[in-house]
């Protein structure tokens, strides 16, 4: 089980609304689950993943929740290949540079 130091980067977890504490205007299948937020900062205590800490997030907001990760990743993608995209490409460096462009 990994453990946290204070001060360390880690990610925690938190229920913020239940199902049955969500807004009746809201889609049923929004309302059937609960509202849910990952938010990744800086240890304010020692701790071990599955423990509840706090943290401070780099804007400076206090948030406690149950620790999930140690060193959490950023990961960040632009979902899955659009070939139409690769063509706007193309056809765009043909209308700004007037032919190939060497990247």
């Amino acid at each position: 089980m990994d453990i946290i130091k204070k001060g360390d980067w880690i990610q925690i977890h938190q229920v913020i609304l239940k199902p049955e504490e969500r807004a009746a205007h809201l889609p049923e299948d929004t309302k059937k689950v609960p509202l849910e937020l990952w938010v990744k900062g800086f240890a304010l205590e020692d701790g071990k993943i599955g423990d509840e800490i706090e943290i401070k997030t780099v804007t400076g907001r206090k948030v406690k929740g149950k620790a999930i990760k140690l060193n959490p990743r950023y990961v960040h993608d632009f979902g899955d290949y659009v070939p139409e995209l690769t063509k706007i490409d193309m056809q765009l460096k043909e209308i700004l540079f007037g032919g190939d462009c060497d990247e």
